[in-house]
């Protein structure tokens, strides 16, 4: 997704989606590359991560496990 940043108002960044400009979110200024300023356009990604997410299940699901098990 491309995103132009509309303005910033420290600590965030006002993002304007370029697809579709009634969407609006905000993101911290540390997401961003150094050196951006108001009207420029980034690209965001986001992906997911299958590895950490089996991970982080499997941890609650062994957490649980506890304390049905050993409560």
């Amino acid at each position: 997704m491309r995103a132009t940043i509309d303005r910033i108002e420290s600590p965030l960044a006002v993002m304007i989606a370029q697809d579709d400009e009634t969407l609006r979110f905000s993101l911290p200024l540390s997401f961003l590359p150094a050196g951006c300023r108001e009207g420029d356009i980034v690209v965001i990604d986001i992906e997911l991560d299958r590895e950490a997410t089996t991970a982080a299940r499997e941890r609650v699901s062994e957490r649980i496990d506890k304390l049905i098990h050993h409560g």
